[in-house]
């Protein structure tokens, strides 16, 4: 065989697999999302019983949460109850947004876990998978709960506590369908990309 032929199965192969891993890659960052969004909802009903039936101010219990539980979403609520309890004038609103739009990067803070010795202490932790939507969900229950008394926030986290309901129930009822889907469609468009290029 010419070496022409090589470096044409070459490319193919490295095609196939790389549309390939793009599918399963996509596949387990659904996973991911409903995962997180469980999280986030075992989080959310711990939050309104510390806030209703503990009677925590909102830093204590957004604390407590946060050292209850792991992960992003556990250093969101951590260092959204530092920095309430900095006391530096922002309202508890503009403190929730920022934290969670800063959800959306992969850096997160050293402060508020382990940095990466090897990267000059930048934090290492992979992204969230939550889509954008998700985000301003996040963000707008955060609009009510710093003003509100408890029975409008007891109304806001059950609201919340639907919406996650119902997108959790429609993610596990399409997981298994979806997943073999975007799997299917990288390997499926990769045979094809290689079928063009021979």
């Amino acid at each position: 065989m010419s070496v022409s032929i090589w470096l044409r199965l070459v490319g193919c192969m490295m095609v196939v697999a790389g549309t390939s891993g793009y599918g399963i890659w996509l596949s387990r960052q659904y996973g991911q999302r409903l995962s997180e969004l469980e999280q986030l909802r075992q989080m959310i009903v711990l939050l309104k019983g510390q806030i209703l039936y503990a009677n925590a101010p909102l830093h204590e219990a957004f604390e407590t949460v946060g050292r209850r539980t792991e992960g992003r979403l556990a250093e969101l609520f951590v260092r959204v109850a530092e920095r309430i309890g900095e006391q530096e004038g922002e309202t508890f609103c503009s403190i929730w947004k920022q934290e969670v739009e800063a959800l959306g990067t992969d850096t997160g803070r050293p402060e508020t876990g382990r940095p990466d010795s090897e990267a000059g202490g930048v934090w290492r932790e992979p992204g969230l998978a939550l889509t954008k939507e998700d985000r301003q969900s996040l963000v707008a229950l955060g609009e009510h709960l710093g003003f509100l008394d408890r029975d409008m926030q007891e109304r806001n986290l059950l609201l919340y506590l639907e919406q996650l309901d119902l997108g959790i129930g429609q993610m596990r009822e399409h997981r298994q369908d979806r997943c073999r889907l975007y799997t299917s469609l990288g390997v499926m468009s990769g045979l094809f990309l290689a079928i063009l290029l021979v």
